[in-house]
């Protein structure tokens, strides 16, 4: 589960990203709380454009941020980043304890933390692959979103108590302290013993990306789930803090609400790492038990009871978006990992400024119970899109060998050999699976020997 911490600058990295998550997720929290009841009367819409202005930039400069993540030394650009965040919330922070704070400067505050974001995400996801070995990416993806939601437990709570004890302006300064964490830690890693990146000869197209998501069904199918979680399911913000206000709570309420949450998606993360690599069933799996935990949730009667359920929720969306994260970085070519991985990233986020003012507004004016069903429908929706997928693409077959089992077959990635390279020792030395006699419906890993079937493959494989 932890075999990345053998790597030092996985290390460091690790805790200067846990240290600067906590503050994020401090800042996250006030930051919602803030619009809802400083700056409004309990707006629920005005919320949604909020978090739609910081998460527009990642989908409007996708192909800036992409290429820039390829181009540039990700350290540096990293140190930039963090750095940029740390000077806005310190802003917002003083702007808040001055009490000049007014609406429309947050809506300025949170485009301007979007653009930043934007050029800073999808480099701190390609650095990860930076830091590891490829057979350790999927492994360090997530350990790192197990870091992330780590920090959702204590950064949530920690905000509910000093906005109750001190004022929200405090949090934004200690979330600009946090940024020291990790620019202390990207100043620590040891270049030397970065993994040497892929060159791309076509570094200068924006467009390669977009051309490689094109050609890879899976990565569509997977893109466009996640985009549908995160239009309408991931907008908890919204859910928690009209969820608490509906339940009598104050900050502190809504704090340990999105705590809470964090148990599963630190619980999801975990049993992320032991795998042994990311698979897409468990993408297509996890939207499903997130549409049942949404559902459930939104009939819950008493507080604890809807807080309990938020635990199952977020076991399954961390388990979705940890999955998906990691097969993207480990099946695309590392020559085009950033801009994928900018497009992932502007699908996952981009999806909120369409989704969060609809599911504002829905809060709003039928109430956070109907707008969590919303979420839920959407990613009933996900669901059914990766099962039918895997329906018409042949992966999900009957099992013949056993009447009613059924047998989930995906793509992996493994060595790709150009037709003129494919000898008879290429053949020989490839595994095949095989049905394994002595245990129906299973499958075993063997070696052809025999150059006739090592013929007959590579004609196979040259047909596929």
């Amino acid at each position: 589960m932890f075999r990345s911490f053998s790597v030092f600058n996985y290390r460091v990295w690790f805790i200067g990203a846990l240290v600067s998550n906590v503050g994020a997720w401090m800042q996250a929290t006030a930051l919602s709380w803030v619009v809802l009841t400083e700056l409004t009367d309990n707006d629920a819409a005005a919320m949604g454009v909020t978090m739609a202005l910081q998460f527009a930039p990642p989908l409007l400069l996708v192909s800036v941020t992409g290429w820039v993540a390829d181009r540039f030394e990700r350290r540096r650009l990293l140190m930039l980043t963090q750095s940029l965040l740390l000077l806005l919330g310190a802003a917002i922070g003083v702007l808040l304890l001055l009490g000049l704070m007014t609406l429309p400067l947050m809506y300025t505050f949170a485009l301007a933390l979007g653009v930043v974001a934007a050029f800073d995400n999808p480099a701190r996801q390609a650095f990860v692959s930076d830091l590891v070995s490829r057979e350790n990416a999927s492994n360090a993806v997530a350990l790192n979103a197990a870091s992330f939601n780590g920090a959702r437990m204590i950064g949530p709570a920690v905000a509910g108590i000093v906005i109750v004890a001190i004022g929200t302006g405090w949090v934004f300064l200690v979330n600009a302290v946090t940024f020291l964490a990790m620019i202390v830690a990207l100043g620590l890693i040891r270049t030397d013993q970065l993994v040497p990146r892929a060159s791309a000869p076509g570094a200068a197209r924006l467009a390669d990306g977009f051309r490689y998501v094109a050609g890879r069904p899976d990565l569509l199918v997977a893109f466009v789930m996640v985009f549908l979680l995160g239009a309408f399911g991931m907008n908890f913000p919204i859910f928690a803090s009209t969820m608490a206000l509906e339940f009598g709570q104050e900050a502190d309420g809504y704090g340990l609400l999105s705590s809470i949450l964090a148990i599963g998606s630190l619980a999801g993360a975990l049993m992320a790492a032991r795998r042994d690599r990311a698979r897409i069933r468990m993408v297509i799996l996890g939207t499903g038990l997130f549409a049942v935990a949404a559902t459930v949730s939104a009939f819950m009667p008493t507080y604890w009871l809807y807080a309990a359920t938020l635990m199952v929720t977020g076991f399954a969306v961390v388990t979705t978006l940890t999955t998906a994260n990691g097969y993207v970085q480990t099946t695309t070519d590392p020559a085009l990992r950033g801009r994928v991985l900018a497009l992932y990233m502007a699908i996952l986020m981009g999806g909120t400024p369409l989704g969060a003012p609809i599911v504002g507004w829905v809060a709003a004016e039928f109430g956070p119970r109907i707008a969590i069903l919303v979420g839920a429908a959407a990613a009933l929706v996900a669901f059914a899109i990766g099962f039918g997928w895997l329906l018409i693409s042949g992966r999900l077959h009957r099992n013949e060998s056993r009447r009613f089992a059924l047998t989930i077959e995906e793509t992996r990635p493994i060595a790709v050999v150009a037709p003129e390279e494919f000898s008879d020792e290429v053949a020989a030395t490839t595994p095949i699976r095989l049905p394994d006699p002595a245990r129906p419906g299973d499958v075993v890993e063997r070696r052809r020997t025999s150059p006739d079937v090592a013929r007959t493959d590579r004609r196979h494989a040259r047909s596929r």
